[in-house]
């Protein structure tokens, strides 16, 4: 990570005002990574650290842009983890790009220390201790002392490390962006069972945030249970896909593939497999807390276990773990630190949704206009994916073929058994907020699914009420992939996400979280506020083949972290009862809107 130069400070109002509007959510988000950087390499308070961290990530899943409002001196919106400081941070950065701060600590510190970060198998903590023991500042000097064999003699690297860091330097490997959690996962899961093969592993699992089921994921972490005497690293390196050896110790491995994914795994004993891997899973944030929570009850809590004095409590299984702490077994989706602590000791843990509470799937194409199968071959492929009922919502742009699909979608029907079709659209919002096709054609069908698939670079203001005019149209069912991002390929889209979650509660639309892996699109955070708010979210796959209904986990997973149960997503519903809600919605929402 490369930190920028610091702007001077605007010397006029004007130039405040133009400064705001050039600033983003995603630029505040930086600096406060900057920040958290800066301060663990400084060995700061790791509470400190953490509160950028959460800020930072806040920021990131916020679709209203802060800087704007604060040029027009607007008070900011409560923001989960952004308190006094921070807001005013905030507000400092919108105005002059930078806070005093993050200046403040670039002067302590040399300039080169933050850029080490890009080198895989180099945190803050290992920086420090370079910076504190050899003097390395830059890359180049990490070049110099490992080609003179010093970094070897510094605590905790040793001459393997040493060899690792040099050739990591040398070949420019760096952190790769965070990768879609359905590109990643497949992967993980490919590298356990290989693990697994090795006689003597007992377990291997997914640990860290692929576990917790984030939506992105910046490495694979797997965590195996093995007696001292298996050569679990030894098995790992010798996979066909990894390319570069970073770490390779008894205990502890990382390295990269060919793909450029970056795996560390930890080998632990049996006796000790629960208390790890509540370690290693995470978050930090949630570690913290439970950590807190142990020494209230005069415990200590660690990756090898609860110990009162030298008596160790429990640690062989997570469940045991919690037990020890007064606690419920809490799901890793769960594990963020966003009150599921507190929720666990009342007892008040949500039954969280699972995908066999999934009966539809409200999203889908097919060959006759932008996907790549029948609607025979879809609807059989959701049948065999546990479903009862499909939406076919292909995206037409002509009336005519869209009534063709509609008698097709009946005669088809007429002899399927075990599934049935829904006639959908997935209809384009317009610019002004209108819908694409006309009444005469939204009327014969089940459920309009609205979508914005152009103009994204309205503004905040054009944007919101584009999408509030189609809300209201008096055919419109949901809004598919709300902030209408692609992971590492665009931004979510300038809207006052907020507005547009209470007007569809006020109009008994529902929103989408959509499954496919490179939209991941609602985040967990906005799924919750929507269902604070009481609207529905429909977990789709958006399948544009028959293959794409696996994705549906995916939704499950992102929707789970928002706390959502079986009744707050929409298609956990019998086919009745849907065409009961959808009906409903339908008949109460005006009949004067529309086209």
């Amino acid at each position: 990570m490369k930190l920028t130069a610091a702007p001077q400070a605007p010397s006029t109002p004007t130039s405040a005002v133009k400064r705001s509007q050039a600033v983003s959510n995603e630029d505040i988000a930086a600096v406060f990574d900057d920040i958290a950087d800066l301060l663990e390499i400084d060995d700061a308070n790791p509470f400190r650290i953490r509160a950028y961290r959460v800020a930072a990530r806040t920021l990131r899943a916020l679709t209203v842009e802060l800087a704007p409002l604060i040029a027009r001196g607007e008070t900011l919106p409560k923001l989960p983890g952004i308190g006094v400081d921070l807001a005013a941070k905030i507000s400092e950065i919108a105005s002059t790009g930078d806070c005093a701060l993050r200046q403040r600590l670039r002067s302590t510190l040399p300039p080169g220390l933050v850029e080490l970060l890009s080198i895989a198998g180099l945190g803050p903590k290992r920086i420090k201790h370079l910076y504190h023991g050899l003097g390395i500042e830059t890359a180049q000097q990490l070049c110099e002392a490992a080609e003179q064999g010093h970094i070897r003699h510094v605590p905790g690297f040793g001459e393997r490390l040493e060899a690792r860091l040099l050739s990591a330097a040398q070949k420019g490997l760096g952190k790769d962006r965070r990768l879609p959690l359905g590109v990643v996962e497949p992967v993980a899961l490919q590298l356990i069972e290989y693990l697994r093969q090795l006689p003597g592993v007992e377990d291997a699992r997914l640990a860290g945030s692929l576990r917790r089921m984030r939506d992105t994921v910046g490495d694979i972490d797997i965590l195996v249970a093995a007696a001292p005497a298996v050569v679990v690293t030894a098995h790992l390196i010798r996979h066909p896909e990894v390319s570069t050896i970073l770490v390779k110790g008894r205990t502890r491995a990382s390295v990269v593939l060919d793909s450029g994914l970056q795996v560390d795994v930890r080998v632990v004993k049996p006796a000790d497999w629960g208390a790890a891997l509540v370690y290693f899973t995470g978050s930090k944030a949630h570690n913290i807390a439970i950590r807190k929570q142990a020494r209230e009850q005069g415990l200590k809590l660690n990756e090898y276990g609860v110990f009162k004095g030298q008596e160790r409590l429990a640690g062989a299984t997570e469940v045991s773990v919690y037990q020890a702490l007064g606690l419920p077994w809490i799901t890793p989706e769960l594990r963020e630190d966003r009150g599921e602590v507190a929720a666990a000791l009342s007892g008040r843990l949500p039954k969280l949704v699972e995908v066999s509470d999934l009966k539809g799937d409200l999203h889908a194409h097919t060959c006759d206009a932008d996907g790549a199968n029948t609607l025979e071959q879809m609807a059989l492929a959701a049948q065999q994916a546990g479903l009862e009922y499909l939406a076919i919502t292909d995206h037409f742009l002509d009336s005519e073929r869209l009534l063709k699909q509609i008698d097709q979608i009946d005669a088809l029907n007429a002899r399927l058994r075990g599934i049935t079709l829904l006639k959908g659209v997935e209809v384009e919002i317009l610019e002004d907020g209108s819908l694409g096709l006309p009444d005469a054609v939204l009327a014969r069908l089940d459920l309009v699914v609205g979508a914005v698939h152009t103009h994204f670079n309205l503004t905040l203001r054009q944007q919101t009420q584009r999408l509030l005019r189609a809300m209201d149209h008096r055919y419109f069912t949901l809004l598919a992939h709300p902030l209408c991002r692609l992971i590492n390929q665009r931004a979510p889209l300038n809207m006052d996400l907020s507005a547009v979650i209470r007007a569809a509660s006020a109009r008994g639309c529902c929103l989408e979280l959509n499954a496919q892996p490179q939209r991941m699109d609602l985040f967990d955070l906005q799924c919750q506020y929507a269902k604070d708010q009481h609207v529905l979210i429909s977990i789709n796959s958006d399948a544009q083949r028959t293959a794409d209904f696996a994705y549906l986990r995916y939704g499950v997973a992102q929707a789970r972290r928002a706390w959502l149960e079986k009744g707050d997503v929409l298609n956990t519903r019998s086919l009745s009862a849907l065409k009961s809600l959808l009906a409903a919605t339908a008949g109460g929402r005006s009949q004067g809107a529309g086209n």
